[in-house]
Formats: C-alpha cells, structure tokens, sequence
C-alpha cells in the first residue's frame, strides 16, 4: 500500500462503484472497508464513554448489510467478516435450543390440561410432520431468494400477492413483539415456584433490563447470551429425559413404579367423549405451532452456507431429530409422570401456582431438590426466547421497513449495526410484561400466547402456499426445475400437504376458541382470547386493500417475476457437481458413509 496514495484508492472506489451501480452487492461492501478501518484506528484515542455515545450515530450508509436470517446488519466490517460475530458453536447451540421457551416448558401445562397426554403427543406429531416439508418449502426458495431482502416474509409479495405479503409480515413481526412481554409475564409465573411474597414486577423490571443491556452489544452480546441459554436448556432436558425415566420405573422419589398408571386413570385423552379427544388434540396444535416457532430459520442459515445444496437436506433431518428428540421424547414422558386432571397445571384453575409441567413431573413424585434446578433453567429459558425475541422483533421491523412496509424511521441503524428507533418499539411493547402483579397475568398470558400461536401459522402456510406458486409459474413460464440450486425432497405435494393440515388446525381452533374445551357453550370472550391473529391478519389484509387500490386475490402465474433478487443456477453444472458428490461418497469409509446417511 505504500506506493498507493488516498485520491488514487477514492478513484478506485469511485469506479467500482460506478461499475456495481446495477446492484451488485459485492463492489460497494469492497469500497466500504478501507473507509470502516480508518474510522475504527481514529476511534482509538477517544474515551470509552465517547465511544459508547458516538455508536449510537446513524451509520454510514455503505456500511449497511443485508442478513438472510435477520433482514439487515450493519458493522464496520464485510458481510465475511460480520458473520463471524456469530460463530460455528452459536449456530449448533441456537439450532439446538431453539424453541426450547414457553410453548414447551410452560404452555405445554395448559396443553396436557387440555388434551391429555396422548393429545399432547399427536398433536406434537401432527405438526411435526408438517413442520420437515416447511423446512423443505423454506430451504428451496432461501436458496434461490438468497439475495432478497425481508427473506421469507418477502416471498408472498411477489410470489402470491403484495397484500398477503404486507399483512403475514406485519403479523409476524407482531408476533415477536408480543412474544417478549410474554416471556417476562412467563418468568414471573416460574418464579412463583419460589415465592409468591414478592411482587412480581420486580422480577419483571430486572428481567427487562438485563434483555435491553444485553442487546445493546448488538449480534455478539446476542450470540453469547443465547449459547450460554440453549446450553442450559439442552442439558436440562437430557437430565429430565433420565431423571424421568428413572422417577418412572421407581428408581428415585416415593410413588415406586408407575408406568402408564395415568394413560389409564384419568386417562389418555380429556373427557368421554370422541367430539371431547378431538376438540383436545385441536387445542394442542396451535401450543404445538408455537413451541416450534422459529425453526423456520433454520433453512435460512443452512441457506446461507458455502454448500447449501449439501446443508439443507442436513439441516432437515436434524430437525426431524430435533421435533423427535428434544420435543416428542419429553412430553411423552411428561404424560407418564403428570395427570392431565392435576390442579397444579396451567389452566386447571386449582391452584393458586401454577408451575412447569416439567417442575410437577419431578417434584409431585417425591424427589425434592431437583426441580429447584430444572425450574431454574426453565427460568433462564424463557429469559432466553425473551433475548430472542427483542432481538428478532427490531430486526424483523427495521426489515419491514426495508420493503417499505413500516415507516422509514425504522430504518435508523447506528454504527453498531443496532436498529435503535426500532428497539425503542420493542422495548414499548415489553412494558406490558409488568401486569405480573395483576390477578389478570394468566389471562394476559392467553391473549399474548394465542397472537403468536396463530401468527405463526400464518406465517408457514405463507412459505408453503409462496412454495406451491414458484412451482407453479415455473411450470407456466416455461423455466425448468433444474435452475433450482435446491428441491425440496417433499416437493409441492409436502407444501400442499403441511398447508391443508394448517388450514384444517386454524378451522379446528376457531371451533375450539368459539366453544372451549370441557364446555358445549359458546364463549365470545375466549375467541377472542385464543384467535386474536386472525382479526387483526383481515384488517391488515383489507386495510392494504383499500390503501392500494389493488383488489387482485393473486398474482398471475404468467405475471409473476422470477427474475427480480432470483439466483438461476445452471443446470448441467449441478447434475456434475451432485453426480461427483456421490462418487466422492461411495469411494468414501464406512464410517462417512453412515454419517452421510443419517446426518
């Protein structure tokens, strides 16, 4: 660089740019380094205080990146670099202990009271399965929509139609910003396992503000706390899996064996009567629909490896291990050790506390200083989907904003690549958290719980019906299926399938809102309380509607743009490249080869 002078590294800039200006990505992120680096050595000689005060400025606009998973990024280093941030060991942690939050550890209470275990388990199971074609759906179009800003809250706009597109977004978004008072109103509840003297909003206030310091150190503060989290979380469930096995079979607490003793007595399923076991199974899907929530994300960062064609496949069957391993496995066993009729269970409305179902199933059997420890990491997971979402809810909304679907004051990003104006809404929402102390927490607990719920149905069912119209306007456009960097292995029969079982679970639910479980009464307050989304998703719909002028149900096969943020991939060149892997695998050790099969 020495024989280098700066008007000649400016007009190398200039250039480069000038030659990008069509929209290539990679020249303007190669002129934003030289600059970034100089500001970062001058920053040097100020104070640490001066520098805290300076990260809150707006960034500089060359500097701004655009993240598959989390919409927008902004740092002083290239999208190479700013993915370090996020390292391979955050990445296995957070795909692991994703999902492990409120829908399972404490949602699942209410659900076991509902449907009783084995409606808890198919109901898990059902959207199980259609959850392993959303991930194919999800991964197919995150590799050719790679480069499309907003992800798969983007898809519908331009696959289906900008109304749907608008009102899924903007109810997803919603989903996130309602999940983190939820999770604050949740750690109040295990807390309670402790003390009921002390006045909830305390516990809220501390919870609150250590999730706002921690995301004001952006990605890294984000990525640290949430391996810390999912560690914990995956290594209680794998202590619960044992303990409970052993608690089971009358190796440990002071009811001996108790094998399948409440599959019989009160029995497998709530109520006597057939309408009764269905009407339960219903109730569990939509817990089910949460507790899974954001596994979607998943396909977007296999999406976004150097192999994507190899990481996706891989990414799926982690997730069937994943649904079958950290979810089904637990709640079966929860089922052995917890009758659905006990008044300790969310819902049940028989006790003044109400603890985990995972907190019950150790300590109502006699064992005594272990749920002291799983309620702990109960606490700390909540404590976590909470980090998680305040983090996606800012991110989601900056993104909104992006497509131009939010105000474009939500676009502000300050040097630390922290969506600040954006965090200040979700930290507006997190206010909502302190009705802890209110007799009213579990019914605010239900409005919250069943706004994202339902949010997130919409949600996949907008992947898979996205998913079955690329097909679609492939087909009619004349493009073929080979310029798919990646094909769904459940093809468009998985989409249609996980949509038809989705559509069928939210009539199902309308029915079971309109007329509770355990009751044949019509209750308008309960609808509301558990189908809130799709309200809200009709006037967002119809609100578009009306603003646009555009009365289209959907767009035009012919008219849809496959080109627009689209990567083509040639088709002769991932025959070869898929024909060679499997010669690789085949020449490859048993041992390979085994892994390649299962993983």
């Amino acid at each position: 660089m020495s024989g280098v002078n700066k008007s000649e590294i400016n007009s190398s800039a200039i250039a480069l740019q000038k030659l990008g200006s069509d929209g290539a990505v990679e020249s303007e992120e190669k002129t934003s380094l030289p600059e970034s680096e100089y500001k970062f050595h001058t920053d040097e000689s100020r104070s640490a205080f001066q520098r805290f005060k300076r990260s809150f400025r707006r960034a500089d606009e060359s500097l701004i990146h655009h993240d598959g998973e989390f919409g927008v990024e902004v740092g002083q280093k290239s999208d190479g670099q700013l993915k370090q941030t996020i390292k391979s060991r955050h990445v296995l942690m957070i795909s692991l202990g994703t999902g492990i939050g409120t829908g399972m550890l404490v949602g699942n209470g209410k659900a076991l009271h509902n449907g009783g275990p084995a409606g808890l388990a198919i109901g898990y199971a059902i959207m199980g399965s259609c959850l392993y074609c959303i991930i194919q759906a999800a991964g197919e179009l995150a590799v050719v929509y790679s480069s499309l800003s907003g992800n798969f809250n983007a898809y519908p706009s331009i696959l289906v139609e900008p109304a749907f597109g608008f009102s899924v977004a903007w109810v997803y978004c919603l989903q996130w910003l309602c999940v983190f008072p939820l999770e604050l109103v949740t750690a109040s509840i295990t807390i309670k396992y402790w003390t009921t003297s002390v006045n909830p909003d305390i516990f809220v206030a501390i919870f609150y503000v250590l999730t706002i310091l921690v995301n004001l150190f952006g990605a890294r503060g984000y990525a640290e706390a949430e391996f810390f989290f999912n560690s914990c979380k995956v290594l209680m469930i794998t202590g619960f899996f044992i303990l409970g096995i052993i608690v089971n079979c009358g190796g440990a607490g002071n009811d001996g064996y108790i094998g399948a003793k409440y599959w019989h007595d009160p029995g497998s399923f709530y109520g006597t009567k057939p309408i009764h076991h269905f009407k339960g199974i219903i109730a569990t899907m939509v817990t089910a629909a949460f507790a899974f929530g954001a596994t979607e994300f998943i396909a977007l960062t296999a999406a976004e490896q150097a192999n994507p064609r190899r990481a996706i496949p891989s990414a799926a069957k982690k997730v069937v291990y994943r649904i079958v391993l950290i979810f089904l496995v637990p709640i079966v066993l929860v089922g052995f050790l917890v009758p659905f009729n006990s008044d300790q269970l969310m819902g049940s409305g028989g006790s003044a506390t109400h603890a985990s179902p995972y907190v019950i199933a150790i300590a109502s059997h006699g064992v005594r200083v272990v749920p002291h420890f799983i309620n702990a990491v109960i606490l700390l997971s909540v404590l976590s989907v909470g980090n998680s979402a305040f983090y996606s809810s800012s991110r989601l909304l900056l993104s909104l904003a992006d497509q131009g679907y939010a105000p474009k004051v939500f676009k502000y990003v300050d040097r630390e690549g922290r969506p600040i104006k954006a965090m200040v809404v979700s930290m507006i929402f997190g206010l909502i958290s302190f009705v802890a102390a209110s007799p009213k927490e579990e019914t605010v607990f239900t409005w919250l719980l069943a706004i994202s719920g339902l949010s997130q149905l919409f949600t996949w069912i907008s992947i898979c019906v996205s998913h079955i119209r690329f097909r679609k306007a492939l087909q009619v456009q004349g493009r073929s299926v080979g310029e798919l960097g990646f094909m769904s292995q459940t093809g468009v029969a998985g989409s249609y399938y996980a949509t038809v079982i989705m559509v069928c679970v939210l009539i199902g639910q309308f029915w079971v809102a309109i007329a509770p479980v355990g009751t044949d009464k019509l209750d308008a307050n309960n609808f509301f309380e558990n189908y809130l989304a799709l309200p809200i998703l009709v006037v967002l719909y119809f609100g578009y509607k009306l603003w646009t002028k555009d009365w289209r149900l959907y767009i035009p096969s012919e008219q849809v743009d496959l080109n627009t943020g689209r990567k083509v991939f040639d088709e002769d060149l991932v025959k070869q490249e898929d024909a060679e892997y499997e010669e690789h695998i085949r020449n490859s050790g048993w041992l390979r080869r085994v892994g390649h099969y299962w993983c």
